[in-house]
């Protein structure tokens, strides 16, 4: 079993907003790390998204479920919690 995982993340106001980003990520206008800089409404999106490692029960409920499932090196669909919409990859599980 999984026990923590390093991820990073964009965090934005709607679904909509956050499913353009990730097809503008996916189709090669904008890396990941630049696109949390530029859109992301977290204070980690200056480090380009990262959140490092953390364990779980750490993150609010949804957030760690969708990290902790995640394929590695492969964002998200858009999760919704109380803070808004976020797109996550993992790029390391142990």
């Amino acid at each position: 079993m999984t026990n923590r995982v390093k991820a990073s993340h964009i965090l934005v106001k709607t679904e909509e907003e956050a499913l353009k980003i990730k097809q503008d990520i996916e189709n090669g206008q904008i890396d990941f790390s630049h696109a949390a800089g530029k859109y992301s409404m977290c204070p980690s999106g200056g480090d380009g998204g990262d959140l490092g490692y953390f364990n779980r029960g750490v993150m609010v409920k949804a957030f760690e479920d969708a990290a902790f499932n995640a394929d590695l090196n492969k964002i998200t669909n858009p999760i919704q919690t109380q803070f808004g919409w976020h797109l996550i990859l993992v790029t390391d599980k142990d």
